[in-house]
C-alpha cells in the first residue's frame, strides 16, 4: 500500500506573510518539513503548493530539496491535493502543513503504520482526540475516501481538506491516537510572530529537530517560552 506525504506550502499567509520560507535556525521552516516528511516511512513526499507566482521560491525550494512540486489554486486547498493524487498515485495520503517545522517523523511512521495494519479506515489522525501540541499533528486519509468527500466539499471543507472526512464519522471510517500524559496545552506550529519567537528560542535551546517527547520535556522547562505564544487564538475551521 503507497503512502504518499501531501505538504500544503505557500507564501500567503494572512496573519504572518512569508512564513514558509523565514528562517529557523540555519533552515527555512519548509525544509524542516521536508526533512522530515522524507525521515518517516512514507513512499514519496509532494509539496503542493499554488499557482500564484509569489509561490515560485516554495516550488524552487521543495525541488531542490528532492521533492515533487505539484500547483493548483491558492485557495481551494483540496484541489491541489487531488492534483497531488492524480500526479502522483497512492493507496492514502498524509496530510502535513508547512508551518509545523518540529514535525516528528516517528510520529508519521506511528499514524502510517496504523493505517497499514487496517487499511479499511478512511482517516487516521493524532488530533481526533488532541494530547499532542498543536505543530505535531499528522493526519492520514485514504485516497478514495479523499477523492470521495472532495465531491461535495464545499467553504472550509476545501481549505482544511479533511475536515470532510472527521466531521461525518457515520459516513467515513474513523482512527484516532493519543499519546499521554498530554500535552495539547501547548503550541508549537508558526502563525503568528509570538509563534516564530517560540520556535527561535525553541530551536535555539534544542541546538536542532528533536523527538516530540524531548520537545515537550524542553518546554516543560521553559516556561518562559511557552509564555511567548500562550495568548495565540487558534483561528476557527469557519475561518478558512
Amino acid at each position: 500500500m503507497r503512502v504518499n506525504a501531501v505538504v500544503q506550502a505557500r507564501v500567503g499567509s494572512r496573519r504572518l506573510p512569508g512564513k514558509v520560507l523565514r528562517h529557523l535556525g540555519d533552515r527555512p521552516v519548509l525544509e524542516w518539513v521536508v526533512r522530515a516528511a522524507r525521515a518517516a516511512d512514507l513512499d514519496g513526499v509532494v509539496v503542493a503548493t499554488s499557482e500564484q507566482p509569489a509561490d515560485d521560491a516554495v516550488a524552487d525550494l521543495a525541488a531542490s530539496l528532492g521533492a515533487a512540486v505539484t500547483r493548483g489554486p491558492e485557495d481551494d486547498v483540496l484541489t491541489r491535493f487531488q492534483i497531488a493524487l492524480d500526479e502522483h498515485p497512492c493507496d492514502a495520503v498524509v496530510r502535513l502543513t508547512a508551518d509545523c517545522p518540529l514535525l516528528d517523523p516517528a510520529l508519521v511512521s506511528q499514524v502510517v503504520g496504523a493505517w497499514r495494519c487496517d487499511p479499511t479506515y478512511d482517516y487516521v489522525s493524532t488530533t481526533l482526540v488532541r494530547t499532542l501540541p498543536r505543530g505535531l499533528d499528522v493526519e492520514l486519509a485514504a485516497a478514495e475516501a479523499l477523492v470521495d468527500v472532495g465531491r461535495s466539499a464545499r467553504g472550509h471543507d476545501r481549505i482544511h481538506v479533511t475536515s470532510g472526512l472527521y466531521s461525518d464519522p457515520n459516513r467515513y471510517r474513523l482512527l484516532g491516537l493519543v499519546f499521554a500524559p498530554a500535552a495539547e496545552d501547548l503550541r508549537i506550529t508558526l502563525d503568528t510572530a509570538e509563534d516564530a519567537a517560540l520556535l527561535d528560542g525553541l530551536v535555539a535551546t534544542l541546538g536542532g529537530p528533536a523527538g516530540w517527547r524531548e520537545v515537550i520535556a524542553t518546554l516543560r522547562k521553559r516556561p518562559d517560552l511557552v509564555a511567548l505564544n500562550a495568548r495565540v487564538e487558534q483561528k476557527p475551521l469557519e475561518a478558512g
